[in-house]
């Protein structure tokens, strides 16, 4: 098992920073890709940004490229996400995934699907007021 912890949400004014910490603990040694996704008040949850394990594999949403960095301290077992020019429209509960399996870059895809992952965090509130 491995347990997510996520941290660092609160209210931020629009065009503010913030970031985002998911620390993890467990079975790390087995994780092998992390991602961090958000979820609007009665929406589906939606990817955001994927690391791989190496760090070499990352991918953003078209909604947050440009505007967020995703990076890994294998150390800490912690993912950080960065997020700057924050919008309203960001406003959201972000959850930090872990991924088990090895994913096949070599296709040209990426694990941007919930069912991707393998393990999730609780969730921490994003708020960007206009």
């Amino acid at each position: 098992q491995v347990q997510l912890v996520e941290s660092g949400g609160g209210l931020v004014q629009a065009g503010g920073s913030l970031r985002l910490s998911c620390a993890a603990s467990g079975r790390t040694f087995s994780v092998n890709g992390m991602g961090w996704f958000r979820q609007y008040l009665g929406k589906e949850r939606e990817f955001v940004a994927h690391i791989s394990w190496s760090g070499g594999r990352i991918v953003y949403s078209d909604s947050v490229k440009g505007r967020c960095t995703i990076s890994r301290d294998n150390a800490r077992n912690t993912v950080y996400l960065q997020m700057s020019s924050l919008k309203p429209e960001d406003t959201a509960v972000y959850y930090c995934a872990a991924r088990v399996d090895p994913w096949p870059y070599y296709s040209g895809t990426y694990p941007v699907r919930r069912n991707d992952y393998d393990y999730w965090g609780q969730g921490t509130q994003v708020t960007v007021s206009s």
